[in-house]
């Protein structure tokens, strides 16, 4: 029997070469496209806004994990930067940026670590909403160098927060009582169209913060589906967006953009048509986000947008053809589909293709993909 050779692992070759200034057609799929010139367009339309309205504004990077877009939201006149966990945190401190709030309860002896070592290196913020997330807190950190804290209020979004303003006051007292932190204002994340709501419980919350003569420097607001109604919540000083960035088709829903203001579009191939009524893609859950998002189905096809993308598997994507007029997708013929939702999608792919007039431009890594801690 001849002798079998071992030979090391090879690194993997890339699959596609990208080939700047090809049509986005020529590239495989499934794949995430994103049009520079439609991103550019939402970055200085919600800026504008923020400016208008004198708001701080600090867009959310969970939307796109790039370091390279946080820097052009930054240059338009950005504050800083929102991330959702410790390891998105790191991805950016490591490209430079200073200005980071941390919007999650964290606790656990690794992400503290983390924690304490990150906010040695960059002007680091977090929010809590419980005793149990301060106290872990306090335990970590030093006086030489206190974690900058707010304390989360639900005012009408139903996630995380404090459920009254005098538990806002509470936890307050409690940051203040520690050596090791440092209070510094109040979150929420709001249920859109609840910005009177909202307003009430932040001047509730400031009021008994003054009183009790604990300053608040900021008042941080946020969500894309109400983002331009920002203005009707006076006590905020800043604002938190991310989907604003891309939009989806929750957004377009929500009457915050129009279809053609969608950077985000995900290519997919019609690979198989079992029956006139149905069509099978390659993109299945694996590309394309299940969030639902209160819609029946997983994504608007732009070329055939009374079509329904019903179902998923990992690979497949089944498509209901029956209520489409007129042409149906054949066999090899490519779609592009606005997601329900973007900033899952970003999670799913190693690198997005940025084009210009359908024209590639670059291809990017998403650096922070995956870092879901």
């Amino acid at each position: 029997m001849p002798s079998q050779t071992t030979t090391p692992l090879q690194t993997a070759m890339p699959f596609q070469t990208i080939e700047p200034g090809s049509p986005i057609t020529s590239l495989s799929t499934p794949i995430v496209v994103i049009d520079e010139d439609i991103m550019a367009q939402n970055i200085a339309r919600v800026q504008a806004y923020m400016d208008k309205v004198d708001l701080a504004f600090r867009p959310h990077i969970k939307t796109h994990k790039i370091p390279a877009i946080a820097r052009a939201q930054i240059e338009a006149g950005a504050k800083g930067i929102n991330c959702q966990k410790v390891s998105e945190a790191e991805i950016f401190a490591d490209a430079g940026f200073d200005d980071i709030l941390i919007t999650f309860n964290i606790m656990g002896a690794e992400k503290l670590a983390h924690l304490v070592a990150l906010n040695r290196r960059v002007n680091l913020k977090v929010t809590a909403d419980s005793a149990f997330t301060i106290n872990g807190l306090a335990q970590a950190f030093s006086r030489d160098r206190p974690l900058n804290v707010q304390v989360e209020c639900d005012t009408g979004g139903e996630r995380c927060g404090v459920q009254t303003p005098e538990q806002a006051l509470k936890l307050a007292k409690l940051v203040v009582s520690h050596p090791e932190l440092k209070f510094v204002g109040l979150m929420t994340y709001p249920a859109p169209g609840e910005e009177k709501n909202a307003e009430a419980f932040l001047s509730a919350s400031l009021a008994l913060l003054d009183k009790a003569d604990i300053a608040c420097p900021c008042v941080s607001y946020g969500g894309s589906p109400s983002l331009f109604s920002a203005h009707l919540v006076p006590s905020a000083t800043e604002y938190r967006a991310g989907t604003y960035l891309y939009n989806d088709r929750s957004l377009i829903r929500a009457g915050h953009c129009k279809q053609n203001d969608c950077a985000m579009h995900i290519l997919a191939t019609i690979v198989a048509r079992p029956t006139p009524d149905r069509a099978i893609m390659d993109a299945g859950s694996k590309a394309l986000t299940s969030d639902l998002l209160g819609f029946a189905d997983h994504g608007l096809i732009i070329e055939y947008p009374d079509a329904s993308i019903t179902e998923f598997s990992e690979e497949h994507g089944t498509i209901d053809l029956s209520n489409c007029i007129g042409p149906r997708p054949e066999i090899g013929d490519m779609v592009r589909i606005i997601p329900n939702h973007t900033c899952v999608v970003s999670n799913l792919f190693d690198h997005v293709i940025f084009h210009k007039n359908n024209l590639i431009t670059k291809k990017v890594e998403v650096a922070a993909r995956g870092l879901v801690w």
